[in-house]
């Protein structure tokens, strides 16, 4: 899980701050392994980089990903294969792939689209109706994931308008959400060189939590995402509710004595926020060094010798995510789509000398032995090609 929560911050470390994006390394991740474990090269390296295990170790890690997402409530995990019918697969290769869904490519664009796209839909609940993939001419394989989530909360929100009195969203009516819950250690303080962060827990009533994080005003995701996943993770070292001090505890937070409707009403957290939905798409080629597809993706020679004798290459690596966070709960979908690409008959550099006979030349026949010439003559008059002849 480490090597997965790896991925998810050196992923967020590229956010932009200036525009919402929502993303899933868990959707990634085992793709990327599957490719791993059939690459070769420099392919394979960096791969194996961006995976964060070893190339030959990938695919079990990838399988036990699979079956722990499977045994997460609340979660739907799903794993598609689809293949070009001319396409052999080494056994050892596809024998490790558990797919949900083992399919056909025709080589229709619109069909093979649909197709997907149904696939896509159907696994996701609806929340995403297209698979994030570029079909080409030479599209031999798809390798695709698909996850759905929900998570619907323990303690609902009230609805109300909120009018921010300051920062970016001064003077808007914004969709806000208002709860209160017992209890102080749902809040968690934590800090990195670029300041402090206030981490909100929220129970959801299946196996997914929800993890809001606010930065100082000037942190960007690039350094409140990452931290934040280190104070889940315990690498961070952080402050819990109940053992803050009166006054301002961390971003957005102040603990403060108020009015209670009831002598024995217990400490508790109230939070303020806003709804949201939040819809992406990710190229996975275009961020240098995260995702380890810059050699995977060169187009020749291939560098999948693992997956099939065919030389195969990268073709696009796209995701589709969306996020909805609302009064009762927390719903997200992301689909992952790995287009692998024929990269035609292998092709290999060599220094070739062409000669072309066509005109009167001559020639000798002599024994190897004695270099003795047997016959020898000139040619003049070659014979003509008639269309009636077997040539």
């Amino acid at each position: 899980m480490r090597a997965v929560n790896g991925l998810t911050s050196r992923w967020a470390a590229t956010a932009a701050a200036d525009r919402g994006t929502v993303f899933s390394a868990p959707g990634v991740w085992p793709l990327l392994a599957f490719l791993a474990d059939g690459a070769d090269g420099a392919a394979r390296t960096e791969l194996a980089a961006a995976v964060g295990l070893r190339a030959d170790g990938a695919a079990a890690a990838a399988r036990e990903l699979l079956a722990a997402l499977h045994g997460v409530r609340g979660m739907d995990a799903a794993l598609g294969l689809w293949t070009r019918r001319t396409l052999t697969l080494r056994d050892a290769w596809r024998d490790g792939v558990p797919v949900a869904a083992l399919g056909v490519l025709t080589g229709d664009p619109a069909t093979d689209a649909a197709t997907l796209d149904a696939w896509a839909a159907e696994r996701t609940g609806g929340q995403i109706e297209r698979m994030p993939v570029e079909l080409a001419p030479d599209t031999e394989m798809v390798l695709a994931s698909a996850l759905a989530l929900r998570a619907d909360w323990t303690t609902p929100f009230e609805q109300y308008p909120l009018e921010p009195a300051t920062g970016p969203w001064q003077g808007l009516q914004i969709a806000g959400l208002r709860r209160s819950a017992p209890g102080l250690d749902a809040v968690r303080i934590g800090r990195c060189p670029a300041g402090r962060i206030t981490a909100v827990a929220l129970r959801g009533t299946a196996d997914v939590d929800v993890h809001l994080l606010l930065g100082e005003a000037h942190m960007g995701p690039g350094e409140v995402l990452p931290t934040g996943l280190g104070m889940l993770m315990d690498d961070v070292p952080t402050t819990s509710g109940s053992e803050l001090a009166p006054g301002q505890a961390g971003p957005g937070a102040v603990l403060r004595e108020t009015l209670a409707d009831a002598p024995d009403e217990p400490p508790h957290v109230s939070l303020d926020t806003v709804e949201f939905t939040l819809d992406a798409e990710h190229d996975l080629k275009a961020p240098p060094g995260i995702f380890g597809l810059e050699a995977a993706s060169a187009p020749r020679p291939g560098s999948f010798p693992g997956i099939s004798e065919w030389p195969l290459a990268v073709g696009s690596a796209r995701q589709t995510t969306t996020a909805t966070f609302g009064a009762t709960g927390f719903r997200a979908g992301a689909v992952t789509a790995v287009a692998m690409d024929w990269m035609g008959l292998p092709s290999y550099t060599t220094t070739e000398l062409a000669v072309t006979v066509d005109r009167p030349f001559g020639f000798l026949a002599l024994d190897r032995g004695t270099r003795l010439v047997l016959a020898a003559g000139w040619v003049t008059d070659p014979k003509p090609y008639r269309e009636d002849e077997d040539h």
